[in-house]
């Protein structure tokens, strides 16, 4: 049994073009499995070590469980003894998800949430000053102390600059038993019927109470009152008017602009997730990225007319009720489909492209009768938007071939609200953070600590800690170019495999056995060399780690080398020689 404690014992492989072959591999070391191209090294190393690893997980799953996941084929092998936990890192893009990044691979992105969420200042996204909360107690003393001798008034925000005419909503706080309303700054008394003007925006606060402020141990009572219930009316926001000057104060549990009274949610680290419906922009569900229709691709050649195909999705004409409704615009705006689009009036382009509606007579001299079209179009940029997101696969394939992918115009490709944006920790947005390479993040980080408060110290230096490891783990890899917004799709199948390295190496898992397949391609001789120092670190931690690989470096620094040959293919698949590297060398001599 010992024995299977130091040594992986593989015996009668013939996966492929293994030749019935017996192995024996150290546990805790890193073994380099090398030899010709098509020789069988993956074959053995995840065809058949891998393979094996993962069936004999997956059987240890219930019958209930196995029967979602389907049973693996087990790999043409006699036995394996001593296999431990395998992870295989191969070459292979990680996740074709337009919201996967560098970021939320390496969970560095989920530690920076955290340490927005409970470490980050907040600043109007309207003044830029920096947000404040309370909770009643204070705001008591506040009132208590600002307002001393004098009468104040205080209401409940409940619309902010919308429109509408609100007869239900004045209706709903005279049922309430409220008589009073501020509207657009005026106060006045709540009438049976009341409505305003719906096409203007208006601010209505409803007024609370009016009292002045004694320091009376009644006032601090009623006060008090007031504050419950103007919270609840207002949604965690009162505001308090000086009736002398008119001047308006706001107050709120929440963090809220002391001037603007814009208030934001306490923070969570949801709030700064572009995967959640609390973070993510809600122009572009969180992407940073839009589809657009390019009339340019609606209208490749401007010289054809619309009988001739200028328009790209409709093509020349034809008999149906779109080239009826191009006849029906062509008359009201007095020109031929024959006629070449760029000379068409741009009034009717307009219309042709983003749709209208129009009534018009036209008179007929012959007949001496007048006759009435009606336009009622949805224009052709707007159809190919609502093809874009219909759901057929086909058809929103199709609507892309006539749009562009442009950033995102509200959150400016930062795939997050504005209120999130404008939390800020030593300065710096997690927008700005993300943005930054690997190197540039780390200089940040080795300063951030003594460039913090002490309340931000005492909350965010075991979080600090975590995002440093894992951020110096990818320098270890070599990926100092990347930034954590770097979407994964972008990633070649050698940085993909080194970013899961680095995953891994923060995992600090012990006992598992890795297999990776060639994580040194692509690298330079420089980065090479922290590559290795990572996967030997990965082993000193207590892993053994099994490499399929053909670098002399990695091949002069393992710790077991199995050279398999002679030749590639069905000339292959059998052991040529292991042993550690000085001994492979001193055969050759």
């Amino acid at each position: 049994m010992s024995q299977f404690n130091d040594y992986i014992e593989v015996k009668g492989a013939r996966v492929h073009n293994l030749k019935n072959i017996d192995v024996t591999i150290p546990r805790e070391k890193l073994v380099v499995i090398t030899g010709l191209s098509g020789s069988g090294k993956s074959s053995l190393a995840f065809d058949t070590i891998y393979a094996e690893g993962q069936r004999r997980y997956i059987e240890t799953f219930s019958a209930y469980a196995r029967q979602f996941l389907g049973n693996l084929e087990r790999p043409d092998v006699d036995k394996i003894d001593g296999l431990s936990p395998v992870i295989a890192i191969e070459q292979k893009t990680t996740s074709k998800s337009p919201r996967s990044t560098v970021g939320t691979i390496t969970e560095i992105y989920d530690f920076l949430r955290l340490l927005y969420a409970r470490a980050a200042d907040a600043y109007s996204y309207e003044t830029g000053e920096q947000m404040v909360s309370y909770n009643d107690e204070q705001i008591k003393d506040l009132i208590l102390e600002s307002y001393k001798g004098k009468r104040i008034n205080i209401l409940s925000p409940v619309v902010r600059s919308r429109k509408g005419h609100y007869r239900e909503l004045f209706e709903q706080i005279a049922k309430q038993g409220f008589v009073k309303v501020r509207t657009d700054g005026d106060i006045v008394d709540i009438e049976k019927g009341m409505k305003l003007d719906r096409y203007k925006t208006h601010d209505i606060e409803i007024v609370i109470d009016r009292l002045k402020i004694d320091n009376t141990e009644n006032d601090e009572k009623r006060l008090m009152e007031s504050i419950n219930t103007a919270m609840y009316h207002g949604e965690d926001v009162l505001m308090v008017i000086d009736q002398d000057t008119n001047e308006p104060r706001f107050f709120s549990r929440n963090l809220m602009c002391p001037s603007s009274g814009i208030s934001y949610p306490n923070p969570e680290p949801n709030n700064f997730s572009f995967n959640s419906p609390k973070g993510a922009c809600s122009n572009c569900n969180g992407i940073g990225e839009l589809y657009v229709v390019n009339p340019k691709k609606l209208v490749p050649d401007e010289s054809l007319s619309i009988k001739n195909g200028a328009l790209a999705p409709h093509g020349p004409q034809k008999k149906s009720w779109i080239f009826k409704q191009f006849e029906t615009i062509a008359q009201r705006f007095d020109f031929s489909l024959n006629d070449a689009w760029k000379d068409i009036p741009e009034d009717a382009k307009q219309i042709i492209l983003y749709g209208g509606k129009d009534k018009f007579t036209v008179e007929s001299k012959l007949l001496g009768v007048a006759r009435d079209y009606k336009i009622d179009f949805e224009g052709v940029a707007n159809f190919i938007e609502s093809q874009y997101n219909s759901d057929s696969t086909s058809l929103t394939r199709w609507a892309k071939e006539y749009m562009d992918k442009v950033e995102c115009p509200v959150c400016e490709g930062s795939r997050l609200r504005k209120e999130s944006l404008y939390f800020k920790v030593d300065g710096k947005s997690i927008a700005n953070l993300v943005n930054m390479d690997v190197v540039e993040l780390g200089v940040w980080l080795d300063g951030l600590m003594d460039r913090l408060t002490s309340k931000q110290q005492q909350i965010s230096a075991e979080i600090i800690k975590e995002i440093r490891s894992r951020v110096q783990f990818l320098l270890d890899v070599g990926l100092t170019y990347l930034s954590l917004n770097r979407s994964s799709k972008s990633l070649s199948g050698g940085e993909a495999q080194r970013i899961r390295l680095a995953t891994q190496i923060g995992s600090q898992l012990v006992g598992v056995l890795y297999i990776l397949d060639e994580p040194s391609i692509g690298l330079h001789q420089r980065d090479n060399e922290k590559l290795i120092n990572s996967l030997i670190a990965l082993r000193d931690v207590g892993n053994s780690v099994i490499v399929v690989e053909h670098d002399k470096d990695m091949i002069e620094r393992a710790d077991h080398v199995i050279d398999i040959g002679p030749f590639a293919g069905k000339h292959g698949g059998e052991i040529i020689s292991q042993g550690t590297p000085k001994e492979l060398l001193n055969k050759t001599h």
